[in-house]
């Protein structure tokens, strides 16, 4: 055998070292995927959260504004607002 021709167990080794390589390459790419699409979901869910709060505080302010006053004459939405029946004198 010459020197120049490598041996079996030489050319398995570079095999399998070039297939280790890929699949370590390969890997490295889906992780970084992986982090791009985590990345995407947390600032969509900073975006909801800005959205979630703002629909909370509408919410615990018309809540409010109905607990304000049992009087039926109140007009919904308008806070204690008392539409007119009429007569001067009540």
């Amino acid at each position: 055998m010459s020197q120049k021709e490598p041996s079996f167990f030489e050319r398995e080794r570079d095999r399998l070292s070039a297939e280790i390589t890929a699949g370590f390459e390969e890997l490295l790419s889906s992780s970084n995927v992986l982090n791009r699409k985590l990345e995407e979901v947390l600032g969509m869910t900073r975006e909801y959260e800005t959205i979630a709060s703002l629909w909370q505080s509408f919410h615990e302010l018309m809540r409010g504004q109905g607990q304000l006053s049992d009087d039926p004459r109140t007009v919904p939405g308008t806070g204690t607002h008392v539409v007119s029946t009429g007569s001067k004198g009540q």
